[in-house]
């Protein structure tokens, strides 16, 4: 009787092990195309103080077309999205700040940043000379890249 039930179970879990095998495969699919992000981007005050704090702060948003699921962000179509709002915000983020004197033709790297859970970042710079500050979300999983900028004028005398 014991050798029957051993052998059972031995067969059961043999069993379980080729459903698992060839279940396998099926996960094997084409990666879709990513998610299609956005990201809103503002440097402020306009103009800003020589030698005063700029505030570069914006959000990162995803369209809910299909659903994105990652760590601690999930957005489903059916349960997040609805009918007048069709994007849903990214938390956890790296967001890359860049700055390009004006004159210049080189972006700079300034520092990167995290979105909140809410997808809103921020953070706050010393303004030196006027030029354009831009936001970049490099993309992750499932989620393409986006990108934004801000022209901003420092007025004031330099030191």
């Amino acid at each position: 009787m014991m050798r029957r039930l051993a052998a059972g179970l031995a067969a059961a879990a043999l069993g379980a092990t080729v459903v698992a095998t060839a279940a396998t495969p099926a996960l094997a699919e084409p990666e879709p195309d990513g998610g299609h992000t956005a990201l809103q981007f503002d440097a402020n005050p306009e103009p800003a103080w020589r030698g005063k704090p700029l505030n570069l702060e914006g959000k990162l948003s995803v369209q809910c077309e299909e659903d994105y699921i990652s760590g601690f962000v999930s957005v489903h179509h059916a349960d997040y999205c609805k009918e007048s709002e069709s994007w849903h915000r990214l938390g956890w983020k790296r967001i890359t700040i860049l700055f390009q004197a004006d004159g210049s033709g080189r972006w700079e790297y300034v520092r990167s940043v995290r979105t909140s859970r809410d997808g809103y970042f921020s953070t706050s710079v010393p303004a030196y000379t006027s030029g354009t500050w831009k936001a970049v979300f490099e993309g992750a999983e499932w989620l393409d890249g986006s990108q934004a900028t801000d022209w901003v004028k420092v007025v004031g005398r330099r030191h």
